[in-house]
């Protein structure tokens, strides 16, 4: 028997940005193709933006191009945007399409640069306080989701990677969290989820693995500064989607077999919840 979802719930667009350990295990791809059909037949309308980090770096090594971060930000130079491309709409794109469509004939593959889906500006990485250039990296300032809503009234699975264009007809590279984020808030999603490849957000890393299972966004913003470089665009783009109207965001262990349908659905969520700081009392009973 498929899952039935509530009358506030069905229908609504959910942004699930895929990544970490799930990405290069097969068998954890296919289940979270399965788990994404399986939102889309119990009435969501689910938006998939994929990473492609180890991917990337790969190639780059491949290529014998360096791979380097900064802020938990890849530095960019124009040949490494070239790979990215190329990695993220051409091989990563592709395979998460073909794992969905296994199912049936759902998922259709795009870019932020389609359609002007996606417009970025150059975005700097801050260390110790100072901006730092980390070339063709991009933080969104604009979505058009019409491209995207379209799609969804078509019946299909966008699957979208986070490649953008600027103003200045520059094509950046940018982080995927920050990308589901604000797509999440440009479609009115109820939900975004984040795959990761740990348990969700630790209460006093690394000295502790004590998960936090739900903050608000203030609670969460006091948090910032302090978190890991890993974790920093995943609990900004948290943080930036309830703020921006989102009910609901979740880090969750993509590890773990169906946890986005665990964590959608209404079940215990096997992560970390970030919740707006005024949220309703049925909300708060039901997360």
């Amino acid at each position: 028997m498929r899952p039935v979802l509530t009358e506030r719930v069905d229908g609504s667009a959910v942004v699930v940005k895929f990544g970490g350990n799930a990405m290069v295990d097969a068998s954890l791809q296919r289940t979270f193709a399965h788990d994404v059909v399986e939102l889309w037949h119990a009435g969501l309308r689910p938006v998939v933006v994929h990473g492609g980090g180890p991917q990337i770096s790969a190639m780059l090594d491949r290529l014998g191009l360096e791979t380097r971060f900064e802020a938990g930000l890849r530095v960019t130079t124009p040949e490494t945007m070239e790979v990215v491309r190329m990695v993220l709409t051409g091989r990563v794109q592709r395979e998460l399409v073909g794992c969905i469509n296994a199912h049936g004939p759902f998922a259709v593959g795009m870019t932020g640069e389609d359609a002007h889906t996606m417009t970025a500006v150059r975005r700097p990485a801050w260390v110790d306080g100072r901006a730092v250039d980390i070339g063709l990296v991009g933080d969104i300032v604009d979505v058009n989701p019409g491209m995207v809503r379209a799609l969804l009234e078509q019946g299909h699975i966008p699957v979208v990677s986070p490649v953008a264009r600027g103003e200045d007809g520059e094509v950046y590279n940018v982080n995927a969290d920050l990308a589901a984020s604000a797509l999440a808030v440009a479609l009115g999603a109820e939900r975004l989820v984040m795959l990761t490849d740990v348990e969700g957000l630790y209460a006093d890393w690394p000295h502790s693995t004590e998960v936090i299972e739900r903050l608000t966004a203030d609670a969460l913003d006091g948090l910032l500064p302090g978190l890991a470089s890993g974790m920093l665009p995943k609990m900004e783009g948290c943080l930036r989607a309830v703020r921006g109207g989102v009910r609901r965001a979740h880090v969750l262990d993509g590890r773990v077999p169906h946890a986005v349908l665990r964590s959608v659905l209404g079940e215990t969520s096997p992560g970390t919840t970030v919740v707006p700081d005024s949220s309703p009392a049925h909300e708060r009973d039901s997360a």
